[in-house]
This record gives structure tokens, C-alpha cells and sequence, in this order.
């Protein structure tokens, strides 16, 4: 009997030192997949970290010039420049559609968005000014080849970049952006054009269809032109550029408007922005060097026009045919600020586009 109960012993002492083992090795491989999992979470986290959008700054010529950032740094890039009288913001929802394949970075200039705002009396702020930030900003950012997204604004800078250093621009993606006097000939430049010859004018280009309604509104049949561009940075005047030529304007956020007119009302702003519809004058002289551009380095371009647009309308669009042979041309059914209407076709023709044009790292 005793040695029955022994052995009973000894079989419960090994059937749980056996469970024992069991458990252990249950808890191991329990661990060891917890582990795997998190290491595999970790990867895909790693992998996809480069599709969240980064804002930051950076201090060129002792400016901060504000930027958004998404995308692999090794994948091509993509340089947004954005218009008037908006900043990088114009691009908040294009650049997520599109980190997955490219490397997207699109600063702010100088008194606008989220970068410096120095007054006039600091700071010189004509076209060719931004454009060597900007230059120099891509060199700080190790940028030496990049597409080129050029909106109004963005334009002229783009193309001062693009004349100075053909070599680092693999495409261009122009989206109302002008290098035709047929672009700017029509009545919502007459005025801004008799700013250029004189700033002291006085009801000069004013009396078409266009500023006629301005003039009225404002009671005064003699304006002079400086306080007619001034209508320009009111909050009445950002908000028809966000919504007139759009199909449904019931698709327009008005936190556009809103974003944009609290920049420009800041003190000084206003000053600012004279001063460069002033400047936009360097711009058309420049016209030729930037055709010759297009004709001897034939940049592959994608054209993604608001047709609606009043301010740079379908005119300044169709004579890039004349110049550039590898052209894609879209005439859009949407106003000055395509991409808010539009945006998802503009994005998927921009990745068509450049997946046939640029070398994408896989």
C-alpha cells in the first residue's frame, strides 16, 4: 500500500513538472509572437511614417521659411509653389494623396502663410527676391532635382528657378500659372498694368467691366489704383477667388477664405501685398527668357487649368502648346483655385503623369 502511494506520488511530481514545461513553453511562444507582432506593427508604422505630412521651418538669410513635408526623401520630389493670396495651404490635401510614391515639399514665402513676415521697409520683396530664397532654400533641404508645381504666384518664382538651373527640374505640373502676355491681357490686369508705369495713378484701367463694379461699390468714380489693388487683400475679394468659376460652391470650405484673410489683415500685410502686384511688372520682361527655356530644355509638363479663372484665364493656357512638345493638356471645368474643386483628378493626372515621366525608386 505504501509503495502505491509512492508511486502515485511520483506520477503527479512528473505530470507536473510536465505541465510545468508545457506552460513554460506555452508562455515562450506567447512572448516570442507578442514580440513578432510588435516588431511587425513597429515595420509597418516605420514603413508608413513617411505619409504623415511634417511641418516645419527652416532659416534661410535669417527669414523662417515655413514648410510642409511628406513622403520618402529618396522618392522624386515634387516642389509646390504656391499664389497669391494664399500659402502652402493650398496644398493640405494634396500632398497626402500623393506621399505614398513621391517626396512633396512645399514652403511658404516670405509674408505669407506660416514663414516671416518682415514689413517692406526690412525686407525686399519682389519676385526675384523669392526666388533666391527659395533656391537657396532647395539647396538647404538637399533638393537638386525636383518637378515643379507652379500656381499663379508660384509661377514666375518656378520659372526663375527652372531658367537658373535646368538641370534640376525633371517636370513641370502648371496649374493657372502665366508666361504669355495673352494670359494677363484682359480687364482684370488693365489697372494692375498702369500700377506698373506709375503708383500715384489715378482711375487708370479702371473703367471696364471688370473694375467698374469695384468703383461702384466703393462710390468713388475717380479711384485712384493703388486703393482699387487694395480691394484685392479684402476678405470680399479672397472669397470670389475661392469661389468664382466653380461649379458647386457648396463644395468650397470657407475655412479657405477664412485661413487666408486673417494672414492677410495682419498690420503691414496689406503694404506687402501692394508691393508685389507692384513687382509682378518684373515679370512679363522675363516672358521670352522662360520660352526659350521651354523650347531648348522641352521639360516634360502636365497642364492642370481652372478654365473659369478671370484672373488667368484659358488664354494664358493654350499658348505653352506652342513651345513645349511633350505636353499633357487639361483644361479643368473649375476656377483660380483648382485643386479644391478638383483636387482628386488633379491628382490622379499628376501620378500618371509623373510615373511615365520621372524615375520612381521602388
Amino acid at each position: 500500500m505504501k509503495t502505491s502511494t509512492n508511486n502515485i506520488k511520483k506520477h503527479a511530481l512528473v505530470l507536473s513538472i510536465a505541465l510545468l514545461v508545457v506552460a513554460l513553453s506555452l508562455s515562450l511562444n506567447i512572448e516570442q509572437t507578442a514580440t513578432a507582432i510588435q516588431a511587425t506593427e513597429n515595420q509597418e508604422a516605420g514603413n508608413k511614417s513617411h505619409l504623415q505630412v511634417k511641418y516645419r521651418s527652416i532659416e534661410i538669410d535669417g527669414v523662417d521659411i515655413f514648410y510642409r513635408e511628406a513622403g520618402r526623401a529618396d522618392a522624386p520630389t515634387i516642389l509646390l509653389l504656391h499664389g497669391f493670396p494664399t500659402s502652402s495651404h493650398m496644398f493640405r490635401n494634396l500632398i497626402p494623396q500623393l506621399a505614398d510614391e513621391f517626396h512633396l515639399v512645399a514652403p511658404d514665402y516670405p509674408g505669407y502663410g506660416n514663414s516671416s513676415m518682415p514689413s517692406v521697409d526690412e525686407f525686399d520683396y519682389t519676385f526675384d527676391h523669392f526666388a533666391e530664397l527659395i533656391d537657396k532654400f532647395t539647396e538647404k533641404l538637399g533638393l537638386d532635382k525636383y518637378s515643379l508645381y507652379l500656381m499663379d504666384y508660384g509661377a514666375p518664382v518656378g520659372f526663375r528657378l527652372a531658367t537658373k538651373h535646368p538641370e534640376r527640374v525633371q517636370s513641370l505640373i502648371i496649374q493657372n500659372g502665366n508666361a504669355y502676355i495673352e494670359g494677363i491681357d484682359n480687364d482684370f490686369w488693365e489697372p494692375i498694368k498702369e500700377y506698373w508705369k506709375d503708383r500715384s495713378a489715378i482711375n487708370k484701367g479702371l473703367d471696364n467691366d471688370w473694375w467698374k463694379n469695384v468703383k461702384a461699390a466703393y462710390n468713388k468714380p475717380n479711384m485712384s489704383n493703388e486703393e482699387a489693388l487694395g480691394f484685392l487683400v479684402t476678405l470680399g475679394a479672397t472669397q470670389w477667388q475661392y469661389t468664382n468659376g466653380v461649379r458647386n460652391k457648396e463644395t468650397i470650405s470657407p475655412d479657405n477664405w477664412h485661413v487666408t484673410q486673417r494672414l492677410l489683415d495682419r498690420p503691414g500685410n496689406a503694404e506687402i501685398q501692394l508691393q508685389m502686384f507692384y513687382d509682378y511688372g518684373s515679370n512679363p520682361p522675363l516672358y521670352p527668357s522662360w520660352q526659350d527655356y521651354f523650347r531648348k530644355y522641352q521639360p516634360p509638363t502636365l497642364i492642370v487649368w481652372g478654365a473659369n479663372d478671370e484672373i488667368f484665364p484659358a488664354a494664358g493656357a493654350h499658348p505653352y502648346k506652342r513651345d513645349l512638345k511633350d505636353l499633357e493638356f487639361h483644361l479643368l471645368d473649375t476656377g483660380h483655385f483648382a485643386l479644391e474643386e478638383e483636387g482628386q483628378v488633379i491628382a490622379e493626372l499628376m501620378r500618371s503623369f509623373l510615373q511615365r515621366k520621372v524615375q520612381i525608386k521602388q
